[in-house]
């Protein structure tokens, strides 16, 4: 529902203008992207257990399931795979129970309040990491 949900709180990019914006950034990067979207705690914890063997890193906006769910830290952290935590909002500027993420535990960074730039900065971050992995 981006760009049509509070677009006070979350802008008026829609997920489409983000998955574009992101699937450049990420060819320009040199790295292969695949976007999801799902309303589904459980098919969310199917993906992230998928992604260890399909995947090097996680870029994740769990949205609600952030202050709620055990079960995407423990799919996370069970993977064992980088991840960065992002939302479009600052969470922290808001209601308190927001303040609080399971999914942070199993983070290696959080990127909040940048709207959806936030995911081109997971990007960069995230290929920093895995370049300086190959290095090593």
């Amino acid at each position: 529902m981006l760009g049509t949900r509070e677009p006070e709180v979350y802008g008026k990019t829609t997920l489409a203008d983000i998955t574009a914006a992101c699937t450049a950034r990420a060819k320009g990067l040199g790295l292969t992207l695949e976007c999801r979207q799902t309303n589904s705690e459980g098919e969310l914890v199917d993906w992230i257990q998928q992604a260890r063997e399909d995947a090097a890193g996680i870029i994740l906006n769990p949205g609600a399931l952030t202050h709620t769910s055990v079960a995407i830290l423990d799919a996370l952290l069970g993977v064992g795979l980088p991840t960065i935590e992002v939302h479009l909002s600052n969470i922290h500027r808001r209601e308190d129970f927001r303040h609080h993420s399971y999914v942070s535990r199993a983070a290696r960074g959080i990127i909040c309040g940048f709207g959806a730039q936030g995911y081109l900065m997971a990007l960069d971050a995230m290929s920093e990491w895995l370049s300086k992995k190959q290095a090593k």
